[in-house]
């Protein structure tokens, strides 16, 4: 199977007709039916590494000051408790626990899946973000999963490369700052060319203002894991790239993937003007 690391940025996009959720769409219809799905989302950042167990998990909405119709959204897919127990087998001697009704779906997974896999048919776990490791522990981890591309599994990860919510310019619809763009180039280049030296960004001069957190930098350093375990980094590529409201990248790579990008039927995205400034949960 192959792997991808989704820019999800605002949660509009999952109600939205854009050029990024027109590549999201793109991507799933150019991969061959996974036999389960497992999402590195950044919205599931907790003291602990674990895995959801649940037959039925539920849609999260995880944000707060958008419109009405964004919390109505559901995401149906069903679990598959047994790849818990599989994924903690193959990362051994890594702990990874079983999570079997505290989590659910999340919006960084599901705001990606509602347009790559529309139907929700398709069942669909995530791992959680040890908020307590350093960056080459998920680094290595995301090396771990690789054993699960051969397995029928499609790993995806979402976050965004920049995610500085508090320098956000909400007249920047379409734009990086200088130091945005610099970073998010810095990130590309590693991870094209050599994966595993995305974990040394944090000595980057734009490390501090575009990841204030490393919750959303994250789940891009589990598709650089799985590239260089897979040692191909020459078939890691951009599927889709851009900037929101100065400070975030929305930048999307795949690993093995064949997957042309679509532009937008709809033209530009809608935006959530009610949504402040410093919410941590965009």
């Amino acid at each position: 199977m192959p792997a991808a690391f989704f820019g999800h940025g605002n949660p509009m996009n999952a109600i939205s007709d854009n050029r990024y959720t027109a590549a999201w769409r793109s991507f799933g219809a150019s991969v061959p039916r996974p036999r389960a799905i497992l999402v590195v989302s950044a919205h599931w950042y907790i003291n602990a590494t674990a895995v959801t167990a649940m037959p039925r998990p539920r849609t999260i909405h995880d944000f707060y000051g958008f419109p009405r119709e964004l919390f109505e959204v559901e995401y149906p897919a069903p679990g598959m408790p047994e790849l818990a127990t599989e994924i903690s087998d193959i990362v051994k001697p890594t702990w990874i626990g079983a999570d079997a009704d505290s989590w659910g779906i999340d919006h960084g997974t599901w705001s990606v899946l509602v347009h790559a896999f529309p139907d929700a048919s398709i069942p669909v776990a995530q791992l959680s973000i040890n908020a307590d490791k350093p960056l080459d522990y998920h680094l290595a981890l995301g090396a771990k999963l690789h054993e699960l591309r051969s397995r029928g599994v499609l790993v995806v990860t979402s976050g965004n490369v920049v995610h500085n919510l508090r320098g956000m310019d909400w007249e920047r619809t379409d734009e990086g700052f200088d130091w945005a763009q610099r970073f998010d180039e810095a990130a590309r280049e590693r991870m094209l060319t050599a994966p595993t030296d995305l974990a040394s960004l944090d000595a980057h001069r734009d490390y501090a203002h575009a990841v204030p957190t490393p919750d959303h930098f994250i789940p891009a350093l589990y598709l650089a894991g799985l590239a260089d375990a897979a040692g191909q980094a020459s078939d890691t590529k951009v599927l889709i790239d851009g900037y929101a409201y100065g400070s975030l990248s929305m930048t999307a790579y795949t690993l093995g993937a064949d997957c042309p990008v679509a532009e937008a039927a709809g033209g530009s995205p809608r935006t959530a003007t009610t949504a402040p400034p410093d919410s941590a949960n965009i």
